[in-house]
Protein backbone atom coordinates (compact mmCIF):
# COMPACT_ATOMS: atom_id res chain seq x y z
CA UNK A 1 0.00 0.00 0.00
CA UNK A 2 2.99 2.39 0.69
CA UNK A 3 4.42 2.10 -2.74
CA UNK A 4 1.13 2.88 -4.60
CA UNK A 5 0.18 5.89 -1.95
CA UNK A 6 3.48 7.26 -2.61
CA UNK A 7 2.93 6.74 -6.78
CA UNK A 8 -0.63 8.39 -6.60
CA UNK A 9 0.90 11.74 -4.76
CA UNK A 10 3.91 11.75 -6.84
CA UNK A 11 1.36 12.03 -9.73
CA UNK A 12 -0.98 13.96 -8.20
CA UNK A 13 1.70 16.56 -7.06
CA UNK A 14 3.08 16.57 -10.76
CA UNK A 15 0.14 17.11 -12.48
CA UNK A 16 -1.30 19.71 -10.24
CA UNK A 17 2.48 21.40 -10.45
CA UNK A 18 1.95 21.81 -14.22
CA UNK A 19 -2.26 22.68 -14.00
CA UNK A 20 -1.13 25.63 -11.80
CA UNK A 21 1.68 27.09 -13.68
CA UNK A 22 -0.20 27.13 -16.44
CA UNK A 23 -3.08 28.79 -15.16
CA UNK A 24 -0.46 31.08 -13.89
CA UNK A 25 1.06 31.81 -17.03
CA UNK A 26 -1.93 31.99 -19.09
CA UNK A 27 -3.99 34.67 -16.91
CA UNK A 28 -0.85 36.65 -17.50
CA UNK A 29 -0.40 36.17 -21.44
CA UNK A 30 -4.17 36.65 -21.83
CA UNK A 31 -4.34 39.81 -20.32
CA UNK A 32 -0.89 41.12 -21.37
CA UNK A 33 -2.48 40.41 -24.65
CA UNK A 34 -5.82 41.81 -24.18
CA UNK A 35 -6.28 44.11 -21.11
CA UNK A 36 -9.41 43.00 -20.60
CA UNK A 37 -10.66 40.75 -17.29
CA UNK A 38 -13.48 39.64 -19.48
CA UNK A 39 -11.01 37.67 -21.82
CA UNK A 40 -9.76 36.27 -18.15
CA UNK A 41 -13.42 35.08 -17.97
CA UNK A 42 -13.67 33.84 -21.18
CA UNK A 43 -10.38 31.70 -20.59
CA UNK A 44 -12.32 29.81 -17.59
CA UNK A 45 -15.45 29.54 -19.81
CA UNK A 46 -12.76 27.83 -22.41
CA UNK A 47 -12.02 25.26 -19.75
CA UNK A 48 -15.30 24.98 -18.10
CA UNK A 49 -17.48 23.76 -21.42
CA UNK A 50 -15.86 20.26 -22.15
CA UNK A 51 -16.94 19.65 -18.77
CA UNK A 52 -19.91 19.76 -19.17
CA UNK A 53 -20.24 18.72 -22.70
CA UNK A 54 -18.62 15.47 -22.38
CA UNK A 55 -19.82 14.98 -18.31
CA UNK A 56 -22.14 11.61 -19.05
CA UNK A 57 -19.27 10.07 -21.13
CA UNK A 58 -16.45 10.74 -19.37
CA UNK A 59 -17.93 9.00 -16.39
CA UNK A 60 -18.70 6.32 -18.16
CA UNK A 61 -15.26 6.00 -19.56
CA UNK A 62 -13.85 5.96 -16.22
CA UNK A 63 -16.31 3.66 -14.81
CA UNK A 64 -15.79 1.27 -17.57
CA UNK A 65 -12.48 1.30 -18.22
CA UNK A 66 -8.91 1.05 -16.21
CA UNK A 67 -9.04 4.51 -14.27
CA UNK A 68 -5.12 4.86 -14.22
CA UNK A 69 -4.84 4.45 -18.20
CA UNK A 70 -7.59 6.94 -18.47
CA UNK A 71 -5.45 9.14 -16.29
CA UNK A 72 -2.34 8.85 -18.14
CA UNK A 73 -3.34 8.94 -21.47
CA UNK A 74 -5.43 12.19 -21.06
CA UNK A 75 -2.54 13.67 -19.34
CA UNK A 76 -0.45 12.80 -22.34
CA UNK A 77 -2.75 14.24 -24.93
CA UNK A 78 -2.71 17.38 -22.34
CA UNK A 79 1.17 17.38 -22.61
CA UNK A 80 1.15 17.41 -25.96
CA UNK A 81 -1.14 20.60 -25.81
CA UNK A 82 1.15 22.42 -24.22
CA UNK A 83 3.72 22.09 -26.89
CA UNK A 84 1.66 23.19 -28.92
CA UNK A 85 0.74 26.07 -27.12
CA UNK A 86 4.70 26.69 -26.39
CA UNK A 87 5.29 27.02 -30.21
CA UNK A 88 2.31 29.34 -30.29
CA UNK A 89 3.66 31.97 -27.66
CA UNK A 90 7.58 31.34 -29.65
CA UNK A 91 5.23 33.35 -32.30
CA UNK A 92 5.10 36.11 -30.03
CA UNK A 93 1.09 36.07 -30.97
CA UNK A 94 -0.07 39.53 -31.08
CA UNK A 95 -3.70 38.08 -30.35
CA UNK A 96 -5.08 35.26 -28.06
CA UNK A 97 -7.76 33.20 -30.50
CA UNK A 98 -5.85 30.44 -31.01
CA UNK A 99 -4.48 30.39 -27.29
CA UNK A 100 -8.18 29.89 -26.16
CA UNK A 101 -8.91 27.13 -29.24
CA UNK A 102 -5.71 25.28 -27.45
CA UNK A 103 -7.68 25.79 -24.12
CA UNK A 104 -10.49 24.35 -24.70
CA UNK A 105 -8.92 21.32 -25.99
CA UNK A 106 -6.77 21.43 -22.11
CA UNK A 107 -10.64 21.59 -20.74
CA UNK A 108 -11.22 18.36 -22.67
CA UNK A 109 -8.46 16.56 -21.21
CA UNK A 110 -8.98 17.66 -18.14
CA UNK A 111 -12.92 17.01 -18.35
CA UNK A 112 -11.11 12.87 -18.89
CA UNK A 113 -8.66 12.81 -16.13
CA UNK A 114 -10.94 14.44 -13.38
CA UNK A 115 -13.42 11.55 -12.46
CA UNK A 116 -10.82 9.03 -13.10
CA UNK A 117 -7.83 10.38 -11.00
CA UNK A 118 -10.20 11.47 -8.60
CA UNK A 119 -11.71 7.56 -8.14
CA UNK A 120 -8.23 6.41 -7.38
CA UNK A 121 -7.84 7.47 -4.09
CA UNK A 122 -10.80 5.55 -3.03
CA UNK A 123 -9.65 2.16 -4.87
CA UNK A 124 -6.34 1.95 -3.55
CA UNK A 125 -7.02 2.08 0.22
CA UNK A 126 -10.23 0.39 2.32
CA UNK A 127 -12.26 2.95 4.38
CA UNK A 128 -11.08 3.42 7.42
CA UNK A 129 -8.06 4.99 5.83
CA UNK A 130 -9.51 7.09 3.27
CA UNK A 131 -9.27 10.45 5.74
CA UNK A 132 -6.15 9.44 6.33
CA UNK A 133 -5.68 9.45 2.50
CA UNK A 134 -7.28 12.10 1.50
CA UNK A 135 -5.70 14.47 4.18
CA UNK A 136 -1.78 13.88 2.22
CA UNK A 137 -3.84 13.66 -1.07
CA UNK A 138 -4.93 17.18 -0.34
CA UNK A 139 -2.04 18.48 1.32
CA UNK A 140 0.23 17.25 -1.57
CA UNK A 141 -2.20 19.33 -4.03
CA UNK A 142 -1.69 22.41 -1.32
CA UNK A 143 1.90 22.02 -2.05
CA UNK A 144 1.89 22.33 -5.92
CA UNK A 145 -0.31 25.27 -5.40
CA UNK A 146 2.65 27.10 -3.92
CA UNK A 147 5.38 25.89 -5.73
CA UNK A 148 2.84 25.63 -9.44
CA UNK A 149 2.30 29.18 -9.33
CA UNK A 150 5.63 30.47 -8.46
CA UNK A 151 6.98 28.50 -11.17
CA UNK A 152 4.59 29.69 -13.72
CA UNK A 153 5.60 32.98 -12.77
CA UNK A 154 9.02 33.26 -12.48
CA UNK A 155 9.40 31.17 -15.75
CA UNK A 156 6.95 33.42 -17.71
CA UNK A 157 9.31 36.74 -16.43
CA UNK A 158 12.10 34.88 -17.72
CA UNK A 159 10.94 33.40 -20.98
CA UNK A 160 6.65 33.20 -21.48
CA UNK A 161 7.44 30.33 -23.34
CA UNK A 162 9.21 28.48 -20.49
CA UNK A 163 5.94 27.47 -18.32
CA UNK A 164 4.19 25.73 -20.85
CA UNK A 165 7.15 23.55 -21.91
CA UNK A 166 7.57 23.14 -17.80
CA UNK A 167 3.70 22.15 -17.90
CA UNK A 168 4.19 19.34 -20.82
CA UNK A 169 7.44 17.93 -19.28
CA UNK A 170 5.37 17.84 -15.52
CA UNK A 171 2.64 16.17 -16.74
CA UNK A 172 4.98 13.45 -18.95
CA UNK A 173 6.11 12.40 -15.69
CA UNK A 174 2.68 12.30 -14.19
CA UNK A 175 1.25 9.48 -16.58
CA UNK A 176 4.11 7.26 -16.05
CA UNK A 177 3.50 7.88 -12.45
CA UNK A 178 -0.04 7.19 -12.34
CA UNK A 179 0.33 3.79 -14.53
CA UNK A 180 3.08 2.27 -11.85
CA UNK A 181 0.54 2.06 -9.51
CA UNK A 182 -0.39 -1.39 -8.69
CA UNK A 183 -3.56 -2.82 -6.96
CA UNK A 184 -5.67 -6.31 -6.96
CA UNK A 185 -9.39 -5.08 -6.05
CA UNK A 186 -11.70 -2.33 -5.15
CA UNK A 187 -12.14 -1.89 -1.64
CA UNK A 188 -16.08 -1.63 -0.34
CA UNK A 189 -18.00 0.23 1.80
CA UNK A 190 -20.05 -1.21 4.98
CA UNK A 191 -22.02 1.57 6.68
CA UNK A 192 -25.52 2.34 7.05
CA UNK A 193 -25.32 5.64 5.54
CA UNK A 194 -23.90 4.11 2.12
CA UNK A 195 -26.91 1.42 2.56
CA UNK A 196 -29.54 3.89 2.22
CA UNK A 197 -28.01 6.15 -0.11
CA UNK A 198 -27.44 3.76 -2.56
CA UNK A 199 -30.61 1.30 -2.44
CA UNK A 200 -33.16 3.72 -4.00
CA UNK A 201 -30.78 4.21 -6.84
CA UNK A 202 -29.54 -0.10 -7.01
CA UNK A 203 -33.11 -1.45 -6.71
CA UNK A 204 -33.59 0.40 -10.20
CA UNK A 205 -30.66 -1.46 -11.80
CA UNK A 206 -27.47 0.43 -11.45
CA UNK A 207 -24.40 -1.66 -12.23
CA UNK A 208 -21.08 -1.57 -13.17
CA UNK A 209 -20.02 -0.88 -16.70
CA UNK A 210 -18.00 -3.81 -17.54
CA UNK A 211 -16.17 -4.40 -20.31
CA UNK A 212 -18.29 -6.56 -21.58
CA UNK A 213 -21.49 -5.03 -21.69
CA UNK A 214 -22.09 -2.17 -24.31
CA UNK A 215 -22.82 1.48 -22.30
CA UNK A 216 -25.97 2.85 -22.50
CA UNK A 217 -27.52 6.42 -21.85
CA UNK A 218 -29.07 5.45 -18.55
CA UNK A 219 -25.53 3.82 -17.67
CA UNK A 220 -24.16 7.70 -18.10
CA UNK A 221 -27.11 9.17 -16.17
CA UNK A 222 -27.18 6.74 -13.07
CA UNK A 223 -24.51 9.18 -11.16
CA UNK A 224 -26.37 12.05 -11.49
CA UNK A 225 -29.45 10.06 -10.44
CA UNK A 226 -27.94 9.11 -7.16
CA UNK A 227 -26.71 12.53 -6.25
CA UNK A 228 -30.12 13.99 -6.85
CA UNK A 229 -31.73 10.99 -4.47
CA UNK A 230 -28.85 11.40 -2.10
CA UNK A 231 -30.06 14.97 -0.01
CA UNK A 232 -26.28 14.63 1.74
CA UNK A 233 -24.63 14.27 -1.53
CA UNK A 234 -26.70 16.75 -3.17
CA UNK A 235 -26.32 19.38 -0.56
CA UNK A 236 -22.36 19.22 -0.18
CA UNK A 237 -21.88 19.14 -4.44
CA UNK A 238 -24.29 22.04 -4.95
CA UNK A 239 -22.98 24.23 -1.91
CA UNK A 240 -19.09 24.09 -3.25
CA UNK A 241 -21.14 24.52 -6.92
CA UNK A 242 -22.78 27.97 -5.91
CA UNK A 243 -20.19 28.94 -3.16
CA UNK A 244 -16.92 28.31 -6.03
CA UNK A 245 -19.46 30.34 -8.51
CA UNK A 246 -19.39 33.37 -7.26
CA UNK A 247 -16.51 33.24 -5.02
CA UNK A 248 -14.13 32.71 -8.51
CA UNK A 249 -11.88 35.88 -7.14
CA UNK A 250 -8.95 34.09 -8.13
CA UNK A 251 -9.48 34.45 -11.63
CA UNK A 252 -9.58 38.50 -11.59
CA UNK A 253 -5.81 38.32 -10.05
CA UNK A 254 -3.79 39.33 -12.95
CA UNK A 255 -5.85 42.62 -13.36
CA UNK A 256 -5.69 42.83 -9.41
CA UNK A 257 -1.97 42.36 -8.75
CA UNK A 258 -1.27 44.55 -12.07
CA UNK A 259 -3.78 47.65 -11.33
CA UNK A 260 -4.47 47.91 -8.14
CA UNK A 261 -1.57 46.05 -5.73
CA UNK A 262 1.24 47.17 -8.76
CA UNK A 263 3.57 43.84 -9.09
CA UNK A 264 4.04 42.16 -12.12
CA UNK A 265 4.04 38.57 -12.97
CA UNK A 266 6.77 37.12 -9.94
CA UNK A 267 4.24 39.14 -7.50
CA UNK A 268 0.65 37.72 -8.95
CA UNK A 269 3.08 33.79 -8.91
CA UNK A 270 3.21 34.69 -5.05
CA UNK A 271 -0.25 36.04 -4.23
CA UNK A 272 -1.16 32.64 -5.97
CA UNK A 273 1.40 30.67 -4.51
CA UNK A 274 -0.34 32.72 -0.92
CA UNK A 275 -3.26 30.38 -1.11
CA UNK A 276 -1.19 27.36 -1.40
CA UNK A 277 0.61 28.43 2.23
CA UNK A 278 -2.61 28.90 3.42
CA UNK A 279 -4.00 25.83 2.59
CA UNK A 280 -0.73 23.77 3.09
CA UNK A 281 -0.91 24.60 6.54
CA UNK A 282 -4.57 23.85 7.17
CA UNK A 283 -4.04 20.55 5.47
CA UNK A 284 -0.91 19.41 7.46
CA UNK A 285 -3.24 20.24 10.73
CA UNK A 286 -5.79 17.95 9.10
CA UNK A 287 -3.27 15.56 8.24
CA UNK A 288 -2.13 15.60 12.05
CA UNK A 289 -5.30 16.03 13.80
CA UNK A 290 -8.24 15.34 11.40
CA UNK A 291 -11.77 16.18 12.74
CA UNK A 292 -13.81 13.45 13.66
CA UNK A 293 -17.27 15.25 14.20
CA UNK A 294 -20.13 18.25 13.35
CA UNK A 295 -18.31 17.06 10.01
CA UNK A 296 -21.55 19.17 8.47
CA UNK A 297 -21.61 21.92 10.34
CA UNK A 298 -17.50 22.51 9.80
CA UNK A 299 -18.20 22.25 5.87
CA UNK A 300 -20.87 24.78 6.10
CA UNK A 301 -18.55 27.81 8.60
CA UNK A 302 -16.23 26.81 6.31
CA UNK A 303 -17.48 28.03 3.07
CA UNK A 304 -18.69 31.07 5.14
CA UNK A 305 -15.36 32.15 6.51
CA UNK A 306 -14.33 31.80 2.44
CA UNK A 307 -16.83 34.24 1.77
CA UNK A 308 -15.31 36.81 4.47
CA UNK A 309 -11.84 36.65 3.41
CA UNK A 310 -12.71 36.85 -0.22
CA UNK A 311 -14.53 40.63 0.36
CA UNK A 312 -10.93 41.29 2.29
CA UNK A 313 -9.27 40.65 -1.02
CA UNK A 314 -12.02 42.78 -3.09
CA UNK A 315 -11.40 45.67 -0.53
CA UNK A 316 -7.55 45.74 0.13
CA UNK A 317 -5.08 47.72 -1.76
CA UNK A 318 -2.31 46.28 0.18
CA UNK A 319 -0.55 43.55 -0.97
CA UNK A 320 0.60 41.64 2.26
CA UNK A 321 -3.45 41.91 3.36
CA UNK A 322 -4.13 40.51 -0.08
CA UNK A 323 -1.17 38.10 0.73
CA UNK A 324 -3.09 36.96 4.33
CA UNK A 325 -6.57 37.30 2.42
CA UNK A 326 -5.22 34.48 0.04
CA UNK A 327 -3.78 32.22 2.34
CA UNK A 328 -6.74 32.83 4.99
CA UNK A 329 -9.75 31.70 1.88
CA UNK A 330 -8.02 29.16 0.70
CA UNK A 331 -7.29 27.26 4.24
CA UNK A 332 -11.09 27.47 4.65
CA UNK A 333 -11.59 26.15 1.41
CA UNK A 334 -9.07 23.37 2.23
CA UNK A 335 -11.56 22.43 4.91
CA UNK A 336 -14.17 22.10 2.27
CA UNK A 337 -12.53 20.35 0.51
CA UNK A 338 -10.99 17.55 2.82
CA UNK A 339 -15.01 17.21 3.93
CA UNK A 340 -16.69 16.86 0.18
CA UNK A 341 -13.25 14.67 -0.94
CA UNK A 342 -13.80 12.45 2.06
CA UNK A 343 -17.40 11.84 2.26
CA UNK A 344 -18.62 11.54 -1.31
CA UNK A 345 -16.07 8.71 -2.84
CA UNK A 346 -17.22 6.91 1.18
CA UNK A 347 -21.20 7.70 0.04
CA UNK A 348 -20.67 6.44 -3.16
CA UNK A 349 -20.38 2.74 -4.30
CA UNK A 350 -17.11 1.83 -6.65
CA UNK A 351 -19.36 0.62 -9.31
CA UNK A 352 -20.67 4.68 -9.74
CA UNK A 353 -17.61 6.81 -8.44
CA UNK A 354 -16.53 7.60 -12.11
CA UNK A 355 -20.34 8.96 -12.67
CA UNK A 356 -20.56 10.21 -9.38
CA UNK A 357 -17.60 11.95 -9.70
CA UNK A 358 -17.62 13.33 -13.40
CA UNK A 359 -21.17 15.04 -12.48
CA UNK A 360 -19.12 16.45 -9.43
CA UNK A 361 -16.48 17.80 -11.65
CA UNK A 362 -19.38 19.71 -13.14
CA UNK A 363 -20.70 20.89 -10.55
CA UNK A 364 -17.39 21.85 -8.90
CA UNK A 365 -14.33 21.51 -10.60
CA UNK A 366 -16.26 22.98 -13.95
CA UNK A 367 -17.55 25.48 -11.70
CA UNK A 368 -14.04 26.95 -11.41
CA UNK A 369 -13.57 27.63 -14.74
CA UNK A 370 -17.26 28.95 -14.77
CA UNK A 371 -16.98 31.35 -11.78
CA UNK A 372 -13.72 32.41 -13.65
CA UNK A 373 -16.40 33.58 -16.41
CA UNK A 374 -18.59 35.16 -14.11
CA UNK A 375 -15.85 37.20 -12.24
CA UNK A 376 -14.55 38.07 -15.35
CA UNK A 377 -17.93 39.44 -16.95
CA UNK A 378 -18.60 41.10 -13.26
CA UNK A 379 -15.20 42.75 -13.11
CA UNK A 380 -15.07 43.94 -16.76
CA UNK A 381 -18.96 45.27 -16.06
CA UNK A 382 -17.76 46.67 -11.80
CA UNK A 383 -14.27 46.59 -11.69
CA UNK A 384 -12.32 43.96 -10.44
CA UNK A 385 -12.60 45.03 -6.61
CA UNK A 386 -16.00 45.65 -6.91
CA UNK A 387 -16.82 42.05 -8.84
CA UNK A 388 -14.75 40.31 -5.60
CA UNK A 389 -16.57 42.18 -2.87
CA UNK A 390 -20.08 40.87 -4.61
CA UNK A 391 -18.93 37.77 -5.07
CA UNK A 392 -17.70 37.39 -1.21
CA UNK A 393 -21.12 38.76 -0.32
CA UNK A 394 -22.85 36.00 -2.18
CA UNK A 395 -20.84 33.31 -0.86
CA UNK A 396 -21.57 34.27 2.42
CA UNK A 397 -25.58 34.10 1.58
CA UNK A 398 -25.27 30.64 0.21
CA UNK A 399 -23.64 29.15 3.20
CA UNK A 400 -26.29 30.58 5.09
CA UNK A 401 -28.80 29.49 2.60
CA UNK A 402 -27.34 25.85 2.44
CA UNK A 403 -27.48 25.94 7.01
CA UNK A 404 -31.79 26.29 6.32
CA UNK A 405 -32.12 24.14 3.29
CA UNK A 406 -29.82 20.80 4.11
CA UNK A 407 -30.90 20.16 7.39
CA UNK A 408 -29.12 16.52 6.08
CA UNK A 409 -25.53 18.02 5.40
CA UNK A 410 -26.12 20.61 8.32
CA UNK A 411 -26.45 17.12 10.85
CA UNK A 412 -23.82 15.08 9.27
CA UNK A 413 -22.06 14.03 12.46
CA UNK A 414 -19.12 11.43 11.05
CA UNK A 415 -17.78 10.52 7.98
CA UNK A 416 -18.77 6.74 6.73
CA UNK A 417 -16.37 4.49 7.21
CA UNK A 418 -15.72 0.46 7.46
CA UNK A 419 -17.43 -1.41 9.97
CA UNK A 420 -14.28 -3.53 10.69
Amino acid sequence: MTRRVALLLTSTFLASTASLAGVTALGKLVYDLTDSELALGFLGLAEFLPALLLMLVVGAVADRFDRRRVTALASLAESALCILLAVHVATQPDGAALIFVLVLGFGVTRAFIAPASRSLPADIVPPARLPWLVARHSATWQAAIIVGPVLGGVLYAVDPVLPFVAMSVLLGLASVAVLAIRYDEVVVVDEPLLEAAVEPVLGHGAEPVGDGERPSLRDALEGFRFIRRNRILLGAISLDLFAVLFGGAVALLPAIAEDRLGVGAVGLGWLRAAGGIGAAVVTVILAVRPFERHVGKVLLVAVGAFGVFTIVLGTTTSFVIAFVAMAVLHGADSVSVFVRATLVPLATPPALRGRVLAVENVFIGGSNELGAFESGVAGQVLGAPAAIVLGGVATLAIAGGWWATFPELRDVDRFPASSS
